[in-house]
Protein backbone atom coordinates (compact mmCIF):
# COMPACT_ATOMS: atom_id res chain seq x y z
CA UNK A 1 0.00 0.00 0.00
CA UNK A 2 1.14 3.64 -0.59
CA UNK A 3 0.95 7.10 1.24
CA UNK A 4 -2.36 8.04 2.71
CA UNK A 5 -4.36 10.04 -0.13
CA UNK A 6 -3.77 13.70 0.55
CA UNK A 7 -6.88 16.30 -0.11
CA UNK A 8 -6.96 20.33 0.29
CA UNK A 9 -9.19 20.38 3.60
CA UNK A 10 -11.53 22.85 2.26
CA UNK A 11 -12.49 25.18 -1.23
CA UNK A 12 -10.65 28.27 -0.29
CA UNK A 13 -7.53 26.33 0.55
CA UNK A 14 -7.49 25.07 -2.86
CA UNK A 15 -8.83 28.31 -4.41
CA UNK A 16 -5.92 29.88 -1.97
CA UNK A 17 -2.94 26.83 -3.99
CA UNK A 18 -5.02 27.73 -7.66
CA UNK A 19 -3.97 31.21 -7.19
CA UNK A 20 -0.48 30.97 -5.80
CA UNK A 21 -0.01 28.52 -8.53
CA UNK A 22 -1.39 31.08 -11.64
CA UNK A 23 0.28 34.63 -9.69
CA UNK A 24 4.03 34.77 -10.08
CA UNK A 25 6.77 36.93 -11.77
CA UNK A 26 4.94 37.04 -14.74
CA UNK A 27 1.91 39.23 -13.05
CA UNK A 28 4.85 41.78 -11.88
CA UNK A 29 7.56 41.51 -14.20
CA UNK A 30 6.49 40.88 -17.55
CA UNK A 31 2.71 41.99 -18.10
CA UNK A 32 3.46 45.64 -17.22
CA UNK A 33 6.87 45.69 -19.82
CA UNK A 34 4.44 43.08 -22.17
CA UNK A 35 1.65 45.59 -21.62
CA UNK A 36 3.57 49.00 -22.15
CA UNK A 37 5.16 47.54 -25.94
CA UNK A 38 1.28 46.72 -27.06
CA UNK A 39 -0.74 50.14 -26.39
CA UNK A 40 -1.07 50.12 -23.10
CA UNK A 41 -5.09 50.71 -22.19
CA UNK A 42 -5.60 48.43 -25.62
CA UNK A 43 -3.62 45.24 -25.14
CA UNK A 44 -6.08 44.75 -21.59
CA UNK A 45 -9.06 44.23 -23.59
CA UNK A 46 -7.57 41.20 -26.13
CA UNK A 47 -5.69 39.91 -22.98
CA UNK A 48 -8.89 39.77 -21.11
CA UNK A 49 -10.74 38.34 -24.02
CA UNK A 50 -8.13 35.73 -24.00
CA UNK A 51 -8.82 34.67 -20.60
CA UNK A 52 -12.26 33.45 -21.43
CA UNK A 53 -11.07 31.83 -24.88
CA UNK A 54 -7.65 30.19 -23.90
CA UNK A 55 -6.56 30.10 -20.59
CA UNK A 56 -10.34 29.66 -18.16
CA UNK A 57 -11.21 26.79 -20.86
CA UNK A 58 -7.83 25.12 -20.25
CA UNK A 59 -7.59 25.25 -16.56
CA UNK A 60 -11.75 23.93 -16.39
CA UNK A 61 -9.88 20.87 -18.18
CA UNK A 62 -7.09 20.79 -16.16
CA UNK A 63 -9.16 20.39 -12.97
CA UNK A 64 -11.75 18.17 -14.31
CA UNK A 65 -8.68 15.52 -15.85
CA UNK A 66 -6.71 15.45 -12.39
CA UNK A 67 -10.15 15.06 -10.12
CA UNK A 68 -11.13 12.25 -12.46
CA UNK A 69 -8.01 10.65 -12.46
CA UNK A 70 -6.21 11.29 -9.01
CA UNK A 71 -2.84 11.52 -11.15
CA UNK A 72 -0.58 13.94 -11.96
CA UNK A 73 0.35 14.58 -15.78
CA UNK A 74 2.31 11.86 -16.82
CA UNK A 75 0.01 9.38 -16.17
CA UNK A 76 -3.46 11.56 -16.60
CA UNK A 77 -3.81 11.65 -19.84
CA UNK A 78 -2.71 8.23 -20.74
CA UNK A 79 -5.28 6.93 -17.90
CA UNK A 80 -8.35 9.17 -19.36
CA UNK A 81 -7.86 8.36 -23.01
CA UNK A 82 -5.77 5.74 -23.53
CA UNK A 83 -2.21 3.81 -22.66
CA UNK A 84 -0.52 5.34 -26.03
CA UNK A 85 -1.13 9.01 -25.25
CA UNK A 86 0.55 8.58 -21.73
CA UNK A 87 3.91 10.42 -23.68
CA UNK A 88 1.75 13.37 -24.14
CA UNK A 89 0.98 14.11 -20.08
CA UNK A 90 4.76 13.27 -19.93
CA UNK A 91 5.60 16.28 -21.87
CA UNK A 92 3.40 18.67 -19.92
CA UNK A 93 4.76 17.22 -16.85
CA UNK A 94 8.41 17.81 -18.47
CA UNK A 95 7.97 20.90 -19.87
CA UNK A 96 6.96 22.83 -16.42
CA UNK A 97 10.18 20.93 -14.82
CA UNK A 98 12.49 22.31 -17.04
CA UNK A 99 10.79 25.78 -16.20
CA UNK A 100 11.41 25.04 -12.66
CA UNK A 101 15.21 24.34 -12.79
CA UNK A 102 15.40 28.27 -14.09
CA UNK A 103 12.65 29.30 -12.42
CA UNK A 104 14.54 28.91 -8.71
CA UNK A 105 17.26 30.89 -10.26
CA UNK A 106 14.52 33.32 -11.03
CA UNK A 107 13.26 33.68 -7.34
CA UNK A 108 16.84 33.43 -6.30
CA UNK A 109 17.50 36.80 -8.20
CA UNK A 110 14.16 37.98 -6.14
CA UNK A 111 15.69 37.38 -3.20
CA UNK A 112 19.04 38.77 -3.69
CA UNK A 113 16.92 42.02 -4.44
CA UNK A 114 15.11 41.87 -1.69
CA UNK A 115 18.03 41.42 0.96
CA UNK A 116 19.72 44.63 -0.97
CA UNK A 117 17.28 46.53 -0.66
CA UNK A 118 16.87 45.88 2.92
CA UNK A 119 21.09 46.21 3.22
CA UNK A 120 21.01 49.80 1.83
CA UNK A 121 23.10 48.19 -1.48
CA UNK A 122 20.75 48.87 -4.01
CA UNK A 123 20.63 52.57 -3.84
CA UNK A 124 24.61 52.53 -3.75
CA UNK A 125 24.55 52.30 -7.53
CA UNK A 126 22.67 52.45 -10.52
CA UNK A 127 20.64 49.60 -11.60
CA UNK A 128 22.60 48.04 -14.74
CA UNK A 129 26.07 47.98 -12.54
CA UNK A 130 24.25 46.12 -9.83
CA UNK A 131 22.98 43.84 -11.97
CA UNK A 132 26.10 43.35 -13.42
CA UNK A 133 27.46 42.88 -10.48
CA UNK A 134 25.59 40.15 -9.41
CA UNK A 135 25.34 38.12 -12.36
CA UNK A 136 29.37 37.88 -12.84
CA UNK A 137 29.53 36.73 -9.00
CA UNK A 138 28.41 32.89 -9.69
CA UNK A 139 28.39 32.04 -5.70
CA UNK A 140 25.77 34.29 -5.05
CA UNK A 141 23.63 33.40 -8.30
CA UNK A 142 24.10 29.63 -7.09
CA UNK A 143 23.60 30.42 -3.02
CA UNK A 144 19.95 31.89 -3.64
CA UNK A 145 19.38 29.67 -6.36
CA UNK A 146 19.64 27.17 -3.71
CA UNK A 147 18.35 28.75 -1.09
CA UNK A 148 15.10 29.58 -3.12
CA UNK A 149 15.01 25.69 -4.42
CA UNK A 150 15.36 24.28 -0.70
CA UNK A 151 12.68 27.15 0.72
CA UNK A 152 10.11 25.59 -2.05
CA UNK A 153 11.05 21.89 -1.29
CA UNK A 154 10.71 22.48 2.21
CA UNK A 155 7.03 23.50 2.10
CA UNK A 156 6.52 20.46 -0.05
CA UNK A 157 8.00 17.74 2.02
CA UNK A 158 5.44 18.57 4.62
CA UNK A 159 2.80 17.77 2.27
CA UNK A 160 -0.62 19.13 1.13
CA UNK A 161 -2.19 20.53 4.23
CA UNK A 162 0.53 21.32 6.03
CA UNK A 163 3.05 22.62 2.97
CA UNK A 164 1.01 23.94 0.67
CA UNK A 165 -2.00 25.00 2.28
CA UNK A 166 -0.21 26.32 5.10
CA UNK A 167 2.26 28.34 2.97
CA UNK A 168 -0.50 29.97 0.45
CA UNK A 169 -2.67 31.17 3.58
CA UNK A 170 0.49 32.97 4.39
CA UNK A 171 1.89 33.82 0.75
CA UNK A 172 -1.31 35.09 -0.98
CA UNK A 173 -2.77 37.63 1.77
CA UNK A 174 0.69 38.96 2.05
CA UNK A 175 1.02 39.44 -1.88
CA UNK A 176 -2.05 41.50 -1.44
CA UNK A 177 -1.08 43.13 1.58
CA UNK A 178 2.31 44.55 -0.29
CA UNK A 179 1.34 45.22 -3.75
CA UNK A 180 -1.70 47.38 -2.11
CA UNK A 181 1.14 49.09 0.07
CA UNK A 182 2.95 49.93 -3.15
CA UNK A 183 -0.24 51.23 -5.00
CA UNK A 184 -0.90 53.76 -2.23
CA UNK A 185 2.67 54.72 -2.60
CA UNK A 186 2.67 54.71 -6.25
CA UNK A 187 -0.36 56.34 -6.65
CA UNK A 188 0.23 59.27 -4.15
CA UNK A 189 2.94 60.10 -6.28
CA UNK A 190 3.25 63.89 -8.47
CA UNK A 191 2.00 62.79 -12.21
CA UNK A 192 0.81 59.10 -11.15
CA UNK A 193 -2.81 59.79 -12.57
CA UNK A 194 -0.56 59.71 -15.79
CA UNK A 195 0.15 56.27 -15.47
CA UNK A 196 -2.79 55.12 -14.62
CA UNK A 197 -4.33 56.56 -17.77
CA UNK A 198 -1.63 55.16 -20.18
CA UNK A 199 -2.60 51.63 -18.02
CA UNK A 200 -6.79 52.15 -18.44
CA UNK A 201 -6.88 54.17 -21.65
CA UNK A 202 -7.06 52.48 -24.83
CA UNK A 203 -5.59 53.74 -28.25
CA UNK A 204 -8.10 52.02 -30.43
CA UNK A 205 -5.68 51.71 -33.61
CA UNK A 206 -3.45 49.71 -31.54
CA UNK A 207 -6.37 46.61 -31.77
CA UNK A 208 -5.84 46.51 -35.55
CA UNK A 209 -2.37 45.84 -35.03
CA UNK A 210 -1.99 41.66 -34.94
CA UNK A 211 1.22 41.73 -32.29
CA UNK A 212 -0.96 43.42 -29.69
CA UNK A 213 -3.65 40.25 -29.86
CA UNK A 214 -0.78 37.74 -30.11
CA UNK A 215 1.10 39.45 -27.01
CA UNK A 216 -1.91 39.56 -25.44
CA UNK A 217 -2.81 35.71 -26.01
CA UNK A 218 0.38 34.30 -25.22
CA UNK A 219 0.68 36.69 -21.89
CA UNK A 220 -2.73 35.24 -20.95
CA UNK A 221 -1.27 31.53 -21.72
CA UNK A 222 1.92 32.17 -19.26
CA UNK A 223 0.59 33.93 -16.89
CA UNK A 224 -2.40 32.22 -15.26
CA UNK A 225 -0.50 28.82 -16.14
CA UNK A 226 -3.25 27.23 -18.30
CA UNK A 227 -1.99 24.34 -19.57
CA UNK A 228 1.28 23.29 -17.73
CA UNK A 229 0.02 20.95 -15.30
CA UNK A 230 -0.17 22.51 -12.04
CA UNK A 231 -3.72 22.83 -11.83
CA UNK A 232 -4.36 19.23 -12.74
CA UNK A 233 -2.01 17.77 -10.10
CA UNK A 234 -3.70 20.04 -7.48
CA UNK A 235 -6.48 18.82 -8.85
CA UNK A 236 -5.75 15.56 -8.01
CA UNK A 237 -5.96 16.71 -4.00
CA UNK A 238 -9.56 18.25 -4.72
CA UNK A 239 -12.87 16.94 -2.47
CA UNK A 240 -15.25 15.17 -4.70
CA UNK A 241 -17.73 17.71 -4.10
CA UNK A 242 -15.88 20.40 -5.12
CA UNK A 243 -16.65 22.70 -8.01
CA UNK A 244 -14.49 22.54 -10.95
CA UNK A 245 -15.90 25.46 -13.07
CA UNK A 246 -16.65 27.97 -10.19
CA UNK A 247 -12.87 27.22 -9.03
CA UNK A 248 -11.51 27.48 -12.84
CA UNK A 249 -13.26 31.22 -13.01
CA UNK A 250 -12.46 32.54 -9.63
CA UNK A 251 -8.02 31.47 -10.40
CA UNK A 252 -8.54 33.34 -14.15
CA UNK A 253 -10.38 36.19 -12.53
CA UNK A 254 -7.81 36.29 -9.31
CA UNK A 255 -4.94 36.04 -12.01
CA UNK A 256 -5.76 39.29 -13.77
CA UNK A 257 -6.51 41.12 -10.89
CA UNK A 258 -3.08 40.22 -9.06
CA UNK A 259 -1.98 41.86 -12.81
CA UNK A 260 -3.92 44.70 -12.70
CA UNK A 261 -2.61 45.82 -9.11
CA UNK A 262 1.01 45.21 -10.12
CA UNK A 263 0.29 47.65 -12.95
CA UNK A 264 -1.36 50.24 -10.75
CA UNK A 265 2.39 49.78 -9.07
CA UNK A 266 4.54 49.90 -11.53
CA UNK A 267 2.41 52.67 -14.01
CA UNK A 268 1.99 55.19 -11.98
CA UNK A 269 5.40 54.82 -10.10
CA UNK A 270 7.18 55.26 -13.66
CA UNK A 271 5.49 57.94 -15.02
CA UNK A 272 5.93 59.83 -11.46
CA UNK A 273 9.41 58.84 -11.09
CA UNK A 274 11.19 58.15 -14.91
CA UNK A 275 11.11 62.40 -15.72
CA UNK A 276 13.20 62.60 -12.54
CA UNK A 277 16.11 60.72 -14.06
CA UNK A 278 15.72 62.31 -17.99
CA UNK A 279 13.88 59.33 -18.97
CA UNK A 280 11.09 58.66 -20.92
CA UNK A 281 8.27 56.70 -18.90
CA UNK A 282 7.15 54.74 -21.91
CA UNK A 283 10.73 53.57 -22.61
CA UNK A 284 11.21 52.76 -19.20
CA UNK A 285 8.68 50.44 -19.15
CA UNK A 286 9.18 48.72 -22.52
CA UNK A 287 12.57 48.05 -21.85
CA UNK A 288 13.47 44.68 -21.99
CA UNK A 289 16.99 44.69 -20.84
CA UNK A 290 18.94 40.95 -20.60
CA UNK A 291 16.75 37.99 -20.07
CA UNK A 292 14.00 40.39 -20.51
CA UNK A 293 14.60 42.34 -16.33
CA UNK A 294 14.86 45.59 -17.49
CA UNK A 295 12.27 47.25 -15.53
CA UNK A 296 12.15 45.27 -12.75
CA UNK A 297 16.03 44.71 -12.06
CA UNK A 298 17.42 47.28 -13.60
CA UNK A 299 14.61 50.64 -13.49
CA UNK A 300 13.15 49.66 -10.66
CA UNK A 301 16.05 49.99 -8.02
CA UNK A 302 16.80 53.32 -9.69
CA UNK A 303 13.51 54.70 -10.06
CA UNK A 304 12.90 53.98 -6.19
CA UNK A 305 15.94 55.64 -5.19
CA UNK A 306 14.13 59.23 -6.36
CA UNK A 307 11.27 57.93 -2.95
CA UNK A 308 11.60 59.29 0.53
CA UNK A 309 11.86 55.91 2.28
CA UNK A 310 12.99 54.03 -0.51
CA UNK A 311 14.87 51.30 1.20
CA UNK A 312 11.43 50.78 2.62
CA UNK A 313 9.67 50.89 -0.49
CA UNK A 314 11.87 48.82 -2.53
CA UNK A 315 12.34 46.16 0.10
CA UNK A 316 8.24 45.91 -0.17
CA UNK A 317 8.61 45.36 -4.00
CA UNK A 318 11.12 42.65 -4.06
CA UNK A 319 9.66 40.75 -0.98
CA UNK A 320 6.29 40.93 -3.10
CA UNK A 321 8.15 39.36 -6.02
CA UNK A 322 9.84 37.02 -4.03
CA UNK A 323 6.39 35.86 -2.51
CA UNK A 324 4.84 35.92 -5.97
CA UNK A 325 7.73 33.51 -7.41
CA UNK A 326 7.29 31.24 -4.17
CA UNK A 327 3.78 30.59 -4.50
CA UNK A 328 4.35 29.63 -8.61
CA UNK A 329 7.55 27.54 -7.59
CA UNK A 330 6.14 24.99 -4.88
CA UNK A 331 3.33 23.82 -7.59
CA UNK A 332 6.12 23.14 -9.68
CA UNK A 333 8.10 21.53 -7.28
CA UNK A 334 4.61 19.46 -6.11
CA UNK A 335 4.34 18.44 -9.92
CA UNK A 336 7.03 16.91 -9.93
CA UNK A 337 6.83 15.51 -6.75
CA UNK A 338 3.04 13.72 -7.64
CA UNK A 339 4.93 12.31 -11.08
CA UNK A 340 7.56 10.33 -8.69
CA UNK A 341 5.13 9.59 -6.34
CA UNK A 342 2.69 7.92 -9.29
CA UNK A 343 5.54 5.60 -9.73
CA UNK A 344 5.56 4.55 -6.38
CA UNK A 345 7.64 6.78 -4.50
CA UNK A 346 7.22 8.48 -1.30
CA UNK A 347 6.47 11.94 -0.62
CA UNK A 348 9.92 12.82 1.33
CA UNK A 349 12.22 10.54 -1.04
CA UNK A 350 10.25 12.32 -4.14
CA UNK A 351 11.17 15.81 -2.66
CA UNK A 352 14.68 14.93 -1.92
CA UNK A 353 15.33 13.87 -4.89
CA UNK A 354 13.88 16.54 -7.11
CA UNK A 355 15.46 18.84 -4.66
CA UNK A 356 19.27 18.14 -5.33
CA UNK A 357 18.55 17.59 -8.92
CA UNK A 358 16.31 20.78 -9.28
CA UNK A 359 19.35 22.61 -7.83
CA UNK A 360 21.82 20.81 -10.16
CA UNK A 361 19.94 21.15 -13.34
CA UNK A 362 19.71 24.89 -12.42
CA UNK A 363 23.14 25.65 -12.13
CA UNK A 364 24.09 26.20 -15.83
CA UNK A 365 20.93 28.78 -15.90
CA UNK A 366 22.51 30.19 -12.73
CA UNK A 367 25.74 31.30 -14.17
CA UNK A 368 25.33 31.48 -17.93
CA UNK A 369 22.53 33.86 -19.31
CA UNK A 370 22.77 32.78 -22.21
CA UNK A 371 21.60 29.09 -21.12
CA UNK A 372 18.84 30.79 -19.34
CA UNK A 373 17.45 32.62 -22.08
CA UNK A 374 17.66 29.38 -23.98
CA UNK A 375 15.89 27.49 -21.88
CA UNK A 376 13.07 30.19 -21.34
CA UNK A 377 12.97 30.26 -24.69
CA UNK A 378 12.65 26.54 -25.65
CA UNK A 379 10.24 25.49 -22.29
CA UNK A 380 8.15 28.73 -22.77
CA UNK A 381 7.41 28.18 -26.11
CA UNK A 382 6.94 24.68 -25.05
CA UNK A 383 4.07 25.48 -23.34
CA UNK A 384 1.66 26.28 -25.58
CA UNK A 385 2.45 22.98 -26.89
CA UNK A 386 1.41 21.72 -23.22
CA UNK A 387 -1.85 23.64 -23.91
CA UNK A 388 -2.83 21.79 -26.96
CA UNK A 389 -2.21 18.14 -25.95
CA UNK A 390 -4.67 19.14 -22.53
CA UNK A 391 -7.64 20.33 -25.52
CA UNK A 392 -6.46 16.76 -27.07
CA UNK A 393 -6.83 15.08 -24.17
CA UNK A 394 -10.69 16.30 -23.58
CA UNK A 395 -11.33 16.06 -27.53
CA UNK A 396 -10.09 12.59 -27.41
CA UNK A 397 -12.17 11.69 -24.34
CA UNK A 398 -15.27 12.84 -26.38
CA UNK A 399 -15.32 16.59 -25.46
CA UNK A 400 -19.24 16.58 -24.99
CA UNK A 401 -18.84 13.80 -22.31
CA UNK A 402 -16.45 15.35 -21.02
CA UNK A 403 -18.53 18.56 -20.15
CA UNK A 404 -21.09 16.72 -19.10
CA UNK A 405 -19.45 13.35 -16.61
CA UNK A 406 -15.92 15.48 -16.02
CA UNK A 407 -17.27 19.33 -15.84
CA UNK A 408 -20.80 19.62 -14.65
CA UNK A 409 -19.84 17.05 -11.85
CA UNK A 410 -23.14 16.76 -9.19
CA UNK A 411 -23.54 19.18 -7.06
CA UNK A 412 -21.52 22.21 -8.88
CA UNK A 413 -22.52 25.44 -8.22
CA UNK A 414 -21.44 26.54 -11.78
CA UNK A 415 -21.99 24.85 -15.10
CA UNK A 416 -20.59 25.80 -18.62
CA UNK A 417 -22.92 25.42 -21.80
CA UNK A 418 -21.96 23.86 -25.33
CA UNK A 419 -20.16 26.89 -25.80
CA UNK A 420 -16.94 25.12 -23.84
CA UNK A 421 -17.24 22.04 -26.09
CA UNK A 422 -16.39 25.06 -29.31
CA UNK A 423 -13.53 26.27 -27.20
CA UNK A 424 -11.30 23.21 -26.77
CA UNK A 425 -13.07 21.83 -30.03
CA UNK A 426 -11.89 24.82 -32.69
CA UNK A 427 -10.48 27.60 -30.73
CA UNK A 428 -7.77 25.92 -28.70
CA UNK A 429 -6.29 24.28 -31.71
CA UNK A 430 -6.68 27.24 -34.39
CA UNK A 431 -4.64 29.55 -31.61
CA UNK A 432 -2.23 27.18 -30.61
CA UNK A 433 -1.12 26.96 -34.74
CA UNK A 434 -1.08 30.57 -34.55
CA UNK A 435 0.66 30.88 -31.44
CA UNK A 436 3.86 28.42 -32.40
CA UNK A 437 3.53 29.83 -36.05
CA UNK A 438 3.81 33.50 -34.50
CA UNK A 439 6.88 32.83 -32.19
CA UNK A 440 8.94 30.48 -34.81
CA UNK A 441 8.17 33.41 -37.55
CA UNK A 442 9.49 35.83 -34.25
CA UNK A 443 12.58 33.09 -34.43
CA UNK A 444 13.33 33.56 -38.14
CA UNK A 445 12.48 37.36 -39.13
CA UNK A 446 13.79 39.03 -35.86
CA UNK A 447 15.24 37.16 -33.03
CA UNK A 448 17.83 35.00 -35.33
CA UNK A 449 17.42 35.28 -39.57
CA UNK A 450 20.60 34.20 -40.08
CA UNK A 451 20.46 30.85 -37.88
CA UNK A 452 17.49 30.05 -37.05
CA UNK A 453 17.69 26.47 -38.19
CA UNK A 454 20.99 25.81 -35.89
CA UNK A 455 19.81 24.00 -32.35
CA UNK A 456 23.35 25.46 -30.97
CA UNK A 457 21.87 28.97 -31.01
CA UNK A 458 19.71 30.89 -28.00
CA UNK A 459 16.78 31.73 -29.88
CA UNK A 460 16.30 29.41 -32.92
CA UNK A 461 13.68 27.35 -34.14
CA UNK A 462 16.28 24.73 -34.53
CA UNK A 463 16.54 24.31 -30.84
CA UNK A 464 12.95 24.15 -30.09
CA UNK A 465 12.34 21.00 -32.03
CA UNK A 466 15.75 19.34 -31.26
CA UNK A 467 14.73 19.71 -27.49
CA UNK A 468 11.36 18.90 -27.85
CA UNK A 469 12.15 15.53 -30.15
CA UNK A 470 14.76 14.52 -28.20
CA UNK A 471 12.12 14.57 -24.92
CA UNK A 472 9.25 12.84 -26.85
CA UNK A 473 11.14 10.74 -28.43
CA UNK A 474 12.55 9.18 -24.85
CA UNK A 475 8.74 9.22 -23.70
CA UNK A 476 7.81 7.31 -27.06
CA UNK A 477 10.15 4.89 -26.43
CA UNK A 478 9.15 4.24 -22.40
CA UNK A 479 5.64 4.94 -23.22
CA UNK A 480 4.36 1.74 -22.73
CA UNK A 481 6.83 0.74 -19.42
CA UNK A 482 5.72 4.54 -17.84
CA UNK A 483 1.80 3.73 -17.77
CA UNK A 484 2.12 0.46 -16.98
CA UNK A 485 4.36 1.18 -13.64
CA UNK A 486 1.46 3.96 -13.03
CA UNK A 487 -1.44 1.76 -13.27
CA UNK A 488 0.38 -0.89 -11.34
CA UNK A 489 0.69 1.78 -8.51
CA UNK A 490 -2.51 3.29 -8.40
CA UNK A 491 -4.14 -0.47 -8.41
CA UNK A 492 -2.30 -0.68 -5.18
CA UNK A 493 -3.22 2.43 -3.79
CA UNK A 494 -6.80 1.95 -4.59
Amino acid sequence: MGERREFFSSRWTLILAALGMAIGTGNIWRFPRIAAQNGGGAFLIPWILFLFLWSIPLIIAEFAIGKKTRLGPAGAIGNLIGRQYTWMGAFVAFCTIAIMFYYSVVMGWCLRYFTAALAGDLSTMSGRAYWDLFQADPVQTLLFHFLSISIGALIIYRGVTRGIETANKILIPSLAILLIIGMVRALTLPNAMQGLQFLFSPDWSSLLQYKVWLEALSQSAWSTGAGWGLILTYAVYMREKEDVVLNSFIAGFGNNSASLLAGMVIFPAVFALAPALGQSPTDVLAESGPASTGLTFIWIPELFQELPGAGFFMSVFFLALSVAALSSLIAMIELATRVLMDLGWTRKKSVTFIWIISFVFGIPSAVNMGIFQNQDWVWGVGLILSGFFVAFAANRYGIKRFREELVNTKGSDLKVGKWYEWILRFFIPIQFVILISWWFYQAITEYDPEGWWNPAHTFSVGTCIVQWGVVIGLFLMFNNRLYDRIMAVKGENS
